[in-house]
């Protein structure tokens, strides 16, 4: 099959992402490329441990962050496929502690809201809820609707769009309605189906060697902020994150990926039905309207022409959000630099893979898609 991508400009990919790490700006790269269904750019550069002069390979483990959101978003879903629940069921019916939210309304002064926050809100990150805790959740995800009980909300469930600590909320709720811990339902119904044997909540102790060391940015160079090798992730936690627990590989992304991509099956395996699919990468915000409309900050993207659905942004106009691409591209990256996005009319995937925070460091996600999308030669 004719993938129409030419290897002119695959070039300009590596050499675009090779300045990145020549210059010292990231430690490493795991790039990937993959155009009606065939993979035409697979690539580590750099090292995944910079103190250790370890080098980055294609199965190295990272630190995926908000990556994180659209994996326990499709599980969710796989859930509403089942007929556990609808998209404007009040959250309050499934967990009760949450039935009297009131919304802040200046000083101490707080009301209710206009409307209940629904399961869609929390998919959306409409919900009304902050973007941080009172303190750092400890314990499980059963016991956060506690710690937010007694929180008022920032803005009416629907009013705004807040990113932040909504996606815990849904994998809370993949817990009630599955009846597992969110990393059992996810290992049974997603992970093993699909073959992702890296991706979890920890890395195994069989794994730790090719796990990437966490660094932030500092003078134009990078600073290590979190040795592998006694890493948090190198033991389970008891707070499963929806918002940013996993870690993975690019090999691993790039399956979930191409089970979205390919209507929601992959290998014979069926994860979701490609209505589905396409019902949460489409833009779910009020009037069609983007997310300039509607959010302070846009989290892991720009705002202007850019929608959100549930669990996906949503590239809607090119023209106004500045960047090339094909509306209807669905997408999202992570804290440490790390970005995804599948365009449907294209049939491409893309999977960008670094350990850098915090991820508006360098426009390297606007660059990327600038090199990947002129590489298309139909």
């Amino acid at each position: 099959m004719d993938v129409d991508v030419s290897p002119e400009g695959l070039g300009r990919v590596e050499r675009l992402i090779g300045r990145y790490v020549d210059s010292g700006r990231y430690p490493g790269v795991v790039s990937l490329i993959a155009r009606r269904d065939q993979v035409v750019h697979f690539q580590a550069v750099g090292r995944r441990d910079a103190e250790r002069d370890r080098p980055m390979e294609l199965d190295t483990i990272f630190r995926i962050y908000s990556m994180t959101k659209p994996v326990v978003s499709v599980a969710l879903m796989m859930l509403y496929e089942e007929g556990l629940f609808q998209l404007d069921d009040p959250v309050a019916a499934y967990l009760p502690e949450l039935t009297d939210l009131q919304v802040a309304a200046g000083g101490d002064a707080v009301r209710a809201p206009k409307r209940p926050m629904t399961v869609r809100d929390l998919l959306m990150h409409t919900s009304g809820l902050g973007s941080s805790y009172p303190s750092p959740p400890a314990g499980t995800l059963a016991e956060l609707p506690r710690l937010l009980a007694g929180l008022p909300l920032e803005a009416d469930p629907g009013a705004r769009w807040i990113y932040g600590i909504s996606t815990d909320l849904v994998g809370l709720l993949c817990e009630v309605f599955s009846g597992l811990p969110l990393d059992q339902y996810l290992r049974e119904r997603i992970f093993e189906p699909l073959g992702m044997v890296d991706t979890g909540f920890s890395v195994p102790a069989g794994s730790v060697d090719r796990f990437a060391a966490g660094y932030t940015r500092a003078d134009g160079g990078y600073l290590l902020a979190d040795d592998p090798l006694t890493s948090g992730y190198t033991r389970q936690p008891s707070f499963l994150s929806g918002i940013a627990g996993l870690v993975s590989t690019a090999g691993d992304y790039f399956r979930f990926a191409r089970m979205l991509a390919n209507g929601g099956t992959l290998d014979g395996v069926r994860i979701l039905g490609p209505r589905t699919v396409r019902f949460m990468t489409a833009n779910h915000l009020p009037g069609g309207q983007d997310l300039s409309a509607m959010a302070d900050t846009g989290g892991e993207t720009s705002r202007k022409g850019q929608g959100f659905g549930l669990g996906f942004g949503v590239l809607l106009d090119p023209t106004v959000a500045q960047t090339i691409g094909t509306p209807g591209e669905y997408f999202w990256g992570g804290a440490a630099s790390t970005t995804f996005f599948v365009s449907p009319a294209d049939e491409l995937i893309v999977i960008f893979l670094t350990q850098l925070r915090p991820s508006l460091s360098y426009p390297i996600r606007r660059e990327l898609r600038a090199a990947v999308y002129s590489a298309l030669t139909d």
